[in-house]
């Protein structure tokens, strides 16, 4: 698949936009860990239109529901139609596939393997779910296409996609629900000089670290923020968030995460967990 990019020059960079970690609902009321995250995801939607972010596309990285529901699919759909610009999704470890399914085929969201952005980018997006349990695990299948897709477009800069984090954040309790086997990954990223970036979910909280020669980036909810470098479970009084990304015609990855104003949509500190 390819994003149109003909109207700007070949030397302009691919402006993108993440939002992730929505853990939506069926039911309006809908809340995870008191934090209602039909609300929190609208408040983040209205923030992006409120400062007027240029982005040519949207990359959702998992968890969009925690309920499993088609309604939670279909309340994502809608919440991101004011956006305008095409979404590309991919499967967390709450998400149910058969449900996401439910709304396809869909005017703006996309569910595919690889795009290419313009002259000088593609992206690959793999599914790292394993169903039923929170780590995550590339298949044998994953791990082909990203071979093979980094293989057949040598020239083009690479930005990957999953859910789960191939590098361990620092946190013992999120550390065990990470990419199982990210070797593996790891293995195939170092036999290709393409790969730049690599973005992810699942940790709800922000990561930007060097890796390979790669610019690996975790972003923070829509909702719920863990706290980093706590071994047991904990939250973070930070405010929900998203990540904006440009992808430059030299291979460099401009990226920076804003926030809501600090203060909006307390979770309970006193959860032990989710």
């Amino acid at each position: 698949m390819k994003l149109s990019h003909t109207s700007k020059s070949e030397f302009d960079s691919i402006k993108l936009l993440q939002i992730t970690d929505t853990h939506l609902f069926a039911p309006d009321n809908g809340s995870l860990l008191s934090i209602n995250t039909q609300d929190s995801f609208h408040a983040v939607v209205d923030a992006i239109l409120e400062q007027g972010v240029d982005y040519e596309a949207i990359l959702a990285t998992g968890d969009i529901s925690q309920d499993h529901s088609p309604e939670s699919y279909q309340k994502f759909e809608s919440g991101i139609q004011p956006l305008e610009q095409p979404c590309y999704w991919l499967p967390g470890n709450h998400d149910y596939k058969p449900s996401m399914s439910s709304v396809l085929p869909s005017t703006q969201i996309q569910c595919v393997e690889h795009v290419v952005l313009g002259k000088h980018w593609q992206m690959i997006m793999l599914d790292s779910q394993v169903v039923g349990v929170p780590h995550g695990r590339l298949s044998d299948h994953q791990l082909s296409l990203l071979s093979e897709k980094l293989a057949e477009n040598p020239n083009l800069h690479t930005l990957v996609l999953l859910h789960h984090h191939p590098l361990l954040v620092g946190s013992a309790w999120l550390d065990q629900h990470s990419l199982k086997d990210s070797e593996q990954f790891w293995d195939i990223v170092s036999q290709h000089s393409n790969v730049r970036g690599i973005l992810c979910g699942h940790v709800h909280q922000d990561m930007n670290r060097m890796h390979l020669g790669a610019k690996v980036m975790a972003t923070p909810s829509t909702c719920v923020q863990f706290k980093p470098n706590s071994d047991d479970f904990a939250l973070d009084t930070l405010s929900p968030g998203w990540r904006e990304l440009e992808l430059k015609a030299d291979g460099s990855i401009g990226t920076e995460v804003k926030r809501l104003t600090c203060g909006r949509f307390s979770p309970d500190f006193n959860a032990e967990g989710y």
